[in-house]
Protein backbone atom coordinates (compact mmCIF):
# COMPACT_ATOMS: atom_id res chain seq x y z
CA UNK A 1 0.00 0.00 0.00
CA UNK A 2 1.41 3.40 -1.02
CA UNK A 3 1.94 6.36 1.28
CA UNK A 4 -0.75 8.29 -0.60
CA UNK A 5 -3.26 5.49 0.03
CA UNK A 6 -2.31 5.37 3.72
CA UNK A 7 -2.80 9.13 4.08
CA UNK A 8 -6.14 9.02 2.23
CA UNK A 9 -7.32 6.28 4.58
CA UNK A 10 -6.21 8.17 7.70
CA UNK A 11 -7.48 11.54 6.45
CA UNK A 12 -10.42 10.88 4.08
CA UNK A 13 -11.47 13.81 1.89
CA UNK A 14 -14.57 15.76 2.96
CA UNK A 15 -18.01 15.30 1.44
CA UNK A 16 -18.84 18.06 -1.11
CA UNK A 17 -21.49 19.39 1.28
CA UNK A 18 -18.73 20.38 3.69
CA UNK A 19 -16.62 22.38 1.25
CA UNK A 20 -18.45 25.72 1.75
CA UNK A 21 -17.91 25.46 5.52
CA UNK A 22 -14.22 24.61 5.13
CA UNK A 23 -13.69 27.43 2.63
CA UNK A 24 -15.45 29.81 5.01
CA UNK A 25 -13.06 28.85 7.78
CA UNK A 26 -10.10 29.43 5.48
CA UNK A 27 -11.44 32.91 4.73
CA UNK A 28 -11.73 33.62 8.46
CA UNK A 29 -8.13 32.46 8.94
CA UNK A 30 -6.97 34.71 6.11
CA UNK A 31 -8.73 37.74 7.57
CA UNK A 32 -7.34 36.89 11.00
CA UNK A 33 -3.76 37.19 9.72
CA UNK A 34 -4.37 40.91 9.20
CA UNK A 35 -6.77 41.51 12.11
CA UNK A 36 -6.09 39.18 15.03
CA UNK A 37 -4.19 35.99 15.68
CA UNK A 38 -7.11 34.89 17.84
CA UNK A 39 -9.39 35.05 14.80
CA UNK A 40 -6.90 32.96 12.86
CA UNK A 41 -6.81 30.42 15.68
CA UNK A 42 -10.62 30.25 15.85
CA UNK A 43 -10.83 29.80 12.07
CA UNK A 44 -8.25 27.02 12.25
CA UNK A 45 -10.14 25.15 14.98
CA UNK A 46 -13.47 25.46 13.17
CA UNK A 47 -11.84 24.39 9.91
CA UNK A 48 -10.33 21.28 11.49
CA UNK A 49 -13.70 20.41 13.04
CA UNK A 50 -15.50 20.81 9.71
CA UNK A 51 -12.86 18.74 7.91
CA UNK A 52 -13.33 16.00 10.51
CA UNK A 53 -17.13 16.19 10.61
CA UNK A 54 -17.60 16.06 6.83
CA UNK A 55 -15.07 13.26 6.30
CA UNK A 56 -16.20 10.74 3.70
CA UNK A 57 -14.24 7.49 4.10
CA UNK A 58 -14.41 4.68 1.57
CA UNK A 59 -16.50 1.69 2.61
CA UNK A 60 -16.55 -1.90 1.33
CA UNK A 61 -20.02 -3.46 1.28
CA UNK A 62 -20.40 -7.25 1.76
CA UNK A 63 -20.62 -8.98 -1.61
CA UNK A 64 -23.12 -11.71 -0.69
CA UNK A 65 -26.69 -11.17 -1.95
CA UNK A 66 -29.69 -10.55 0.26
CA UNK A 67 -28.00 -8.45 2.95
CA UNK A 68 -29.45 -5.22 4.33
CA UNK A 69 -26.75 -2.81 5.48
CA UNK A 70 -26.63 -0.03 8.03
CA UNK A 71 -27.54 3.25 6.31
CA UNK A 72 -25.40 5.29 8.71
CA UNK A 73 -22.62 5.22 11.26
CA UNK A 74 -23.70 5.51 14.87
CA UNK A 75 -25.33 3.63 17.72
CA UNK A 76 -28.56 1.63 17.59
CA UNK A 77 -30.84 3.39 20.10
CA UNK A 78 -34.04 1.43 19.52
CA UNK A 79 -35.45 -1.58 17.69
CA UNK A 80 -39.24 -1.41 17.58
CA UNK A 81 -42.18 -2.47 15.44
CA UNK A 82 -43.74 0.49 13.62
CA UNK A 83 -45.54 1.40 10.41
CA UNK A 84 -43.37 3.23 7.86
CA UNK A 85 -43.88 6.98 7.33
CA UNK A 86 -47.40 7.63 6.05
CA UNK A 87 -46.20 9.95 3.27
CA UNK A 88 -44.68 6.96 1.44
CA UNK A 89 -48.08 5.27 1.06
CA UNK A 90 -46.86 1.81 2.11
CA UNK A 91 -49.80 1.05 4.38
CA UNK A 92 -50.21 0.79 8.14
CA UNK A 93 -48.75 -2.67 8.69
CA UNK A 94 -46.00 -2.64 11.28
CA UNK A 95 -42.48 -3.81 10.47
CA UNK A 96 -39.18 -3.78 12.34
CA UNK A 97 -37.59 -0.36 12.64
CA UNK A 98 -33.90 0.00 13.54
CA UNK A 99 -33.03 3.53 14.69
CA UNK A 100 -29.43 4.77 14.55
CA UNK A 101 -28.31 7.91 16.38
CA UNK A 102 -25.42 9.89 14.92
CA UNK A 103 -23.44 12.10 17.28
CA UNK A 104 -21.34 14.98 15.96
CA UNK A 105 -18.32 12.63 16.11
CA UNK A 106 -19.78 10.06 13.72
CA UNK A 107 -19.38 10.00 9.94
CA UNK A 108 -22.58 11.64 8.66
CA UNK A 109 -22.54 10.38 5.07
CA UNK A 110 -25.57 8.10 4.60
CA UNK A 111 -25.37 4.86 2.63
CA UNK A 112 -27.89 2.89 0.56
CA UNK A 113 -28.91 -0.16 2.66
CA UNK A 114 -29.58 -2.59 -0.19
CA UNK A 115 -29.49 -3.04 -3.95
CA UNK A 116 -32.72 -2.04 -5.67
CA UNK A 117 -34.65 0.83 -7.21
CA UNK A 118 -35.72 4.08 -5.58
CA UNK A 119 -39.51 3.79 -5.61
CA UNK A 120 -40.43 7.02 -3.83
CA UNK A 121 -38.89 9.94 -1.94
CA UNK A 122 -40.99 12.09 0.38
CA UNK A 123 -39.71 15.10 2.34
CA UNK A 124 -41.66 16.34 5.34
CA UNK A 125 -41.05 19.49 7.36
CA UNK A 126 -41.16 19.21 11.14
CA UNK A 127 -39.54 19.99 14.46
CA UNK A 128 -35.86 19.78 15.47
CA UNK A 129 -36.03 17.75 18.68
CA UNK A 130 -33.06 15.87 20.09
CA UNK A 131 -32.59 13.01 17.60
CA UNK A 132 -31.97 10.53 20.42
CA UNK A 133 -35.61 10.87 21.54
CA UNK A 134 -37.94 8.21 20.19
CA UNK A 135 -40.61 10.78 19.26
CA UNK A 136 -38.17 12.47 16.88
CA UNK A 137 -39.00 9.75 14.31
CA UNK A 138 -42.51 11.19 14.03
CA UNK A 139 -42.06 14.86 14.98
CA UNK A 140 -38.78 15.91 13.36
CA UNK A 141 -38.07 17.11 9.85
CA UNK A 142 -37.30 14.07 7.72
CA UNK A 143 -36.66 12.65 4.27
CA UNK A 144 -38.17 9.20 3.69
CA UNK A 145 -36.93 6.93 0.89
CA UNK A 146 -38.65 3.72 -0.24
CA UNK A 147 -36.45 1.15 -2.01
CA UNK A 148 -37.93 -1.67 -4.08
CA UNK A 149 -35.70 -4.73 -3.88
CA UNK A 150 -35.14 -7.14 -6.80
CA UNK A 151 -37.61 -9.65 -5.29
CA UNK A 152 -40.35 -7.00 -5.05
CA UNK A 153 -40.07 -6.36 -1.32
CA UNK A 154 -39.72 -2.79 -0.08
CA UNK A 155 -37.60 -1.30 2.66
CA UNK A 156 -37.48 2.26 3.90
CA UNK A 157 -34.65 4.49 5.10
CA UNK A 158 -35.46 7.83 6.73
CA UNK A 159 -33.00 10.71 7.20
CA UNK A 160 -34.06 12.67 10.29
CA UNK A 161 -32.85 16.10 11.34
CA UNK A 162 -31.77 16.57 14.96
CA UNK A 163 -31.42 19.29 17.57
CA UNK A 164 -28.48 20.88 15.76
CA UNK A 165 -29.01 19.53 12.25
CA UNK A 166 -30.83 21.89 9.91
CA UNK A 167 -30.06 20.47 6.49
CA UNK A 168 -30.84 17.05 5.03
CA UNK A 169 -29.18 16.33 1.69
CA UNK A 170 -30.25 13.39 -0.50
CA UNK A 171 -28.54 12.68 -3.82
CA UNK A 172 -31.06 10.00 -4.92
CA UNK A 173 -33.92 10.48 -7.36
CA UNK A 174 -37.04 8.40 -7.89
CA UNK A 175 -36.35 5.66 -10.44
CA UNK A 176 -32.62 5.46 -9.69
CA UNK A 177 -31.02 2.02 -9.63
CA UNK A 178 -28.78 1.78 -6.56
CA UNK A 179 -26.42 -0.71 -4.96
CA UNK A 180 -25.96 -1.52 -1.30
CA UNK A 181 -23.25 0.67 0.19
CA UNK A 182 -23.59 3.52 -2.33
CA UNK A 183 -23.55 7.05 -0.94
CA UNK A 184 -27.06 8.50 -0.75
CA UNK A 185 -26.65 11.82 1.06
CA UNK A 186 -25.64 13.49 4.30
CA UNK A 187 -27.25 15.19 7.30
CA UNK A 188 -25.38 18.19 8.62
CA UNK A 189 -24.46 17.75 12.30
CA UNK A 190 -26.16 15.53 14.94
CA UNK A 191 -29.00 13.47 13.48
CA UNK A 192 -30.78 10.12 13.24
CA UNK A 193 -31.43 7.52 10.56
CA UNK A 194 -34.29 5.01 10.74
CA UNK A 195 -34.32 1.78 8.74
CA UNK A 196 -37.67 -0.02 8.22
CA UNK A 197 -37.06 -3.61 7.19
CA UNK A 198 -39.30 -5.45 4.70
CA UNK A 199 -42.31 -7.12 6.30
CA UNK A 200 -41.36 -10.43 7.90
CA UNK A 201 -37.61 -9.73 7.95
CA UNK A 202 -35.99 -9.88 11.40
CA UNK A 203 -33.14 -7.59 12.54
CA UNK A 204 -29.81 -9.24 13.39
CA UNK A 205 -28.51 -6.36 15.53
CA UNK A 206 -29.26 -5.23 19.07
CA UNK A 207 -29.74 -1.96 20.91
CA UNK A 208 -26.45 -0.31 21.83
CA UNK A 209 -24.58 -1.88 18.91
CA UNK A 210 -22.27 0.39 16.92
CA UNK A 211 -23.00 0.58 13.18
CA UNK A 212 -20.64 1.25 10.28
CA UNK A 213 -22.62 2.67 7.39
CA UNK A 214 -22.48 0.58 4.23
CA UNK A 215 -20.69 -2.32 5.96
CA UNK A 216 -22.56 -3.56 9.07
CA UNK A 217 -25.22 -6.18 8.21
CA UNK A 218 -28.50 -5.25 9.90
CA UNK A 219 -30.61 -8.08 8.43
CA UNK A 220 -30.65 -10.77 5.75
CA UNK A 221 -33.57 -11.41 3.42
CA UNK A 222 -32.89 -15.15 3.41
CA UNK A 223 -32.33 -15.52 7.16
Amino acid sequence: MSLATDLRSAFPPPHPAGRPFILGCLVVMGIGIFVSLWLTFIGLLLGLFCFYFFRDPARVAPSRPGVILAPADGRVISITSNAPPAELGLGANSRWRVSIFLSVLNVHVNRVPATGTVARIAYRHGAFLNASLDKSSEANERNAIALRLPDGQELVVVQIAGLIARRIICSLREGDSVHGGDRMGIIRFGSRTDLYLPEGVQPLVCEGQIMIGGETVVAELNA
